[in-house]
């Protein structure tokens, strides 16, 4: 694919619901965006089958998506015969960049690099957290009030030598794997696609995945979903962990068996925190709810509050490099989709 060359200014619309524009480009964000393109009216579109839709498809150059976006199939693209490129201000494109999309060529980037930031801090938090065990601390605390015995603590509690796996060395695993070399631990990686030369430089161990649960202390699954990664945790890796280990998901609730590891947290065998499940929010009666094992929050590891400038900042920076003709430093190639969480 190459670069685009420069020419007119190009014709832009953000493809989006109205909430994702006024949560992701503020007014700042939109006046540098009015700057570099001649924007379609707002509000954004949510529905691309709309008179008003049809009407911006039909001469423009450039879509900015967000959360939201509907699917740019093949109808969509033939009411939009000038499309050349699409800038989502999120992570994963493949809720609405179609296989037409990639088949006609259009050129794609993604903010996946600056949304991969705040996740892996998350990820990274959890990690020294769980391994310092203060949310268990701070729970027991508040119930006793009475000080702990601290020569008493068991010496499987902190993060010194502490061994980390990382499942699937996507944009985010290999972030966290970079957060971590300040800290004493040791980081072992799953990853069908990284050979030893390259567990080498990124200065893990390669290793396979029971393997990798089997000897983790704590576990951080970055996987993508997709059809051969759905229930790739299953039963008999959540069963090799040892006991009292600590399993992080921040790709989708759907990589892990929910059942086996449903059953792992409610023996008490191992701990979790969980910022995705399957189904996304659990039903109101199921037992993880009230369970002291596990950690659920509300798929808030990505982006949000101040970090959405972050998204809007690298689409911006994308859109003023494909306007000039440099072609995007972000491109998503249709190849590369499996190695993105």
């Amino acid at each position: 694919m190459t670069a685009s060359t420069p020419g007119p200014r190009p014709r832009a619309a953000l493809a989006m619901s109205p909430d994702t524009a006024a949560a992701v480009l503020d007014t700042d964000s939109l006046a540098a965006l009015a700057a570099l393109c001649d924007l379609a009216p707002l509000p954004a579109l949510d529905d691309l089958t709309t008179p008003r839709a049809r009407a911006a498809l039909a001469d423009v150059d450039l879509l900015v998506t967000g959360w939201g976006c509907p699917p740019l199939d093949a109808d969509v693209l033939r009411a939009a015969p000038r499309l050349r490129a699409v800038v989502h201000t999120a992570g994963s494109v493949r809720g609405h960049v179609t296989d037409a999309c990639w088949d006609r060529g259009i050129e794609v980037s993604s903010a996946a690099a600056a949304n991969a930031v705040p996740v892996a801090e998350y990820t990274l938090a959890m990690i020294l957290l769980t391994g310092k065990r203060v949310l268990d601390s701070a729970r027991e605390y508040r119930a006793s009030r009475t000080e702990p015995d601290w020569l008493r603590t068991p010496r499987t509690v902190g993060n010194h030598h502490r061994t980390v796996g990382i499942l699937s060395a996507s944009l985010i695993g290999r972030r966290v794997i970079d957060l971590l070399r300040p800290h004493d631990v040791e980081v072992l990686l799953h990853d069908p696609f990284v050979d030893d030369g390259g567990a080498r430089e990124l200065g893990v161990e390669r290793v396979g995945p029971a393997e990798l649960f089997r000897r983790s202390d704590t576990v951080s699954v970055h996987t993508p979903l997709l059809p051969e990664t759905r229930g790739l945790v299953g039963r008999e890796l959540i069963d090799a962990m040892r006991p009292d280990a600590v399993l992080i998901n921040t790709a989708r609730g759907a990589v892990l068996d929910q059942e086996a590891l449903t059953d792992a947290l409610l023996a008490g065998r191992i701990r979790a925190v969980l910022d995705v499940t399957d189904p996304d929010v659990l039903p109101s009666s199921h037992p993880l709810w009230q369970c002291d094992n596990v950690l659920l929050t509300p798929h808030l590891a990505g982006s949000q509050g101040n970090e959405w400038r972050r998204l809007a900042d690298l689409a911006l920076a994308e859109i003023a490099r494909w306007a000039s003709g440099e072609g995007f430093l972000h491109p998503v190639r249709r190849e590369r989709l499996a190695y993105l969480a």
